[in-house]
């Protein structure tokens, strides 16, 4: 992202007021912001609720992957992120006709593949855990299948991988060896991060407190996701293992979100994506339209990843059930730009506000920021 002091110092002049229509796509271009989606986003919405879906009931409604891609296009957002599922067939192997359809899709649109995610939940089979199932012959097939969407994220131009268990967790105390799961999960993720780096990628863990897995997933905290990238980094020799953090999930667990950006810098540990949506503090992963809640917390959010050097995408993570998709995509997206300037605003008064912070006095914090906020 670009941070220079001659481009901050025109942000009001370029961009006064609201963001909103063309200003939105201009400005994330003008500071080097990378905003995706991910292909869900776009597609059909189910839940235990609504079992058919969301949308069974509109004849004219595609739920299919080349129709996503036109909406995400649609909404005017440069990027996707993918499942690797979506371009394997019923029996687990690539399907080539769907990847070639679906890169087809991307180019058609302008769209670029950005991450690719691993689907080891949604298969029956992995109900019981995917690279930490107790059958050694599933784990397998969850790494197995991990490893092909690797390679499958090579072949479309993703730029790096993330690994969300669902699946990975427990529901009940003593249910299982909690040093064992560790164990197997480390090792996996080990194997995934030597596989992505041999492949140029970037591999990440996203970590979630809870659901599916009812009492915790295995890697519950970006913490704890730090901590199993420091083992897998010790054991490959360099940093090739980061942690995708998603904001909605820090909410769920009672995180400061840019407190997480910090630690992470601090211990050495890279970032690999970010999951950009809303929740309530404390609440479930709710998924909603990114910048509908605290605007303090999303706009220290945004300061930090500045502050903290990021470079990579902004990736909507977002189940707007009751809504329509690109009008949703696009909210989210108007939305993070406005925090996002809100944000640059402040970094350009970064010497002002580092400062206030050395005295411990919150309103003299306060006061370097208020503005900002308020008014953008």
């Amino acid at each position: 992202m670009k941070t220079d002091p001659t481009a901050l110092a025109l942000i009001d002049q370029k961009y006064p007021g609201y963001l909103e229509g063309p200003d939105v796509d201009q400005f994330l271009q003008d500071f080097g912001i990378k905003f995706s989606a991910g292909h869900w986003c776009a597609g059909e919405f189910v839940d235990r609720f609504a079992p058919a879906g969301y949308n069974s009931n509109d004849p004219n409604f595609d739920p299919g992957e080349v129709a996503q891609v036109e909406r995400v296009a649609k909404a005017g957002i440069k990027g996707i992120e993918w499942h690797e599922a979506v371009f394997l067939d019923k029996d687990g192997n690539r399907d080539q006709q769907k990847i070639d359809k679906i890169v087809a899709a991307m180019k058609a649109h302008g769209v670029q593949p950005t991450n690719m995610n691993f689907n080891t939940w949604s298969n029956p089979l992995f109900k019981l855990g995917g690279v930490t199932n107790p059958d050694p012959g599933i784990r397998k097939r969850a790494i197995d299948q991990v490893n092909e969407g690797i390679q499958i994220a090579k072949e479309i131009g993703c730029g790096s991988c993330g690994l969300w268990p669902g699946s990975d967790g427990w529901d009940y105390h003593f249910e299982v060896d909690y040093g064992q799961r560790l164990r197997w999960y480390i090792d996996a993720c080990t194997e995934f991060a030597a596989n992505c780096d041999k492949n140029g990628l970037k591999f990440g863990t996203e970590p979630k407190q809870k659901e599916p897995r009812e009492m915790n997933m295995i890697i519950n905290t970006v913490a704890k996701a730090a901590c199993v990238c420091v083992e897998v980094n010790r054991t490959l020799g360099k940093p090739v293992m980061g942690v995708a953090i998603d904001y909605g999930h820090e909410q769920m667990v009672g995180n400061t979100p840019a407190d997480s950006l910090y630690l992470l810098k601090t211990i050495g540990v890279p970032i690999a994506n970010f999951h950009i949506n809303g929740a309530k503090f404390n609440s479930n992963d709710e998924d909603r339209i990114a910048g509908t809640d605290d605007i303090w917390r999303l706009v220290e959010f945004c300061y930090a990843a500045l502050d903290t050097g990021y470079e990579g995408w902004f990736g909507e993570d977002q189940f707007t059930y009751r809504t329509e998709q690109t009008i949703s995509m696009r909210l989210s997206m108007e939305f993070f730009a406005n925090c996002m300037k809100r944000a640059l605003k402040i970094f350009a008064e970064r010497d002002r506000l580092t400062k206030a912070q050395a005295t411990g006095d919150a309103v003299q914090v306060i006061q370097v920021v208020k503005k900002h906020i308020y008014c953008g």
